[in-house]
């Protein structure tokens, strides 16, 4: 199997929990964080639901210099602003995962802030970063809402929330 088709094959599966994972966030919780040092939820959601994107950046540009081109996150208020925003995101990077962009994936991608070199990597290690960075925020987001006491989804198995609790009964005696 293609390097491509295997990166398709990821991001499509790990959509379908990233997106039963942003769909639990309550629209009044996205100031919210764990500490002053963290991201609060808007912040790392944002993030997470633009990651797909970074398919398409790396392989239609030869880098990023944050210098040049600093980051400015979509603004978003709500579930529904962001999971339309994690759509159109998917739909971006899977325009990017044909087959004739296979040979590219061997291609030098940079990300620079000015004359400081932060990575140089393929194409194919970028997109690699990317799905992984979806995978590692996604397990952030996990631990945010747990804190906020918010069942959360399982990611490759169910999670204790969806766990089968037996109940004890009782018995009577009669």
């Amino acid at each position: 199997m293609a390097l491509i088709e295997i990166f398709l094959k990821e991001l499509n599966a790990e959509s379908e929990t990233t997106r039963k994972m942003l769909q639990r966030i309550p629209d009044d919780k996205y100031d919210w964080q764990p500490h002053e040092k963290s991201m609060n939820i808007r912040s790392l959601a944002t993030h997470i639901a633009e990651l797909p994107t970074w398919v398409t950046m790396a392989l239609t540009t030869d880098g990023l210099d944050f210098a040049a081109a600093p980051y400015n996150p979509t603004i978003i208020n709500n579930t529904a602003e962001l999971m339309d925003l994690f759509e159109r995101s998917l739909v971006d990077g899977r325009t990017q995962l044909i087959a004739e962009n296979e040979a590219k994936l061997e291609e030098p991608w940079t990300l620079r802030n000015g004359k400081d070199i932060l990575v140089r990597n393929t194409k194919a290690e970028v997109i690699r970063m990317a799905l992984s960075q979806i995978i590692h925020h996604r397990a952030q987001l996990g631990v945010y809402l747990r804190l906020l006491n918010i069942p959360i989804p399982g990611s490759y198995g169910p999670s204790a929330d969806e766990q089968f609790v037996p109940i004890e009964v009782e018995e009577t005696v009669a």
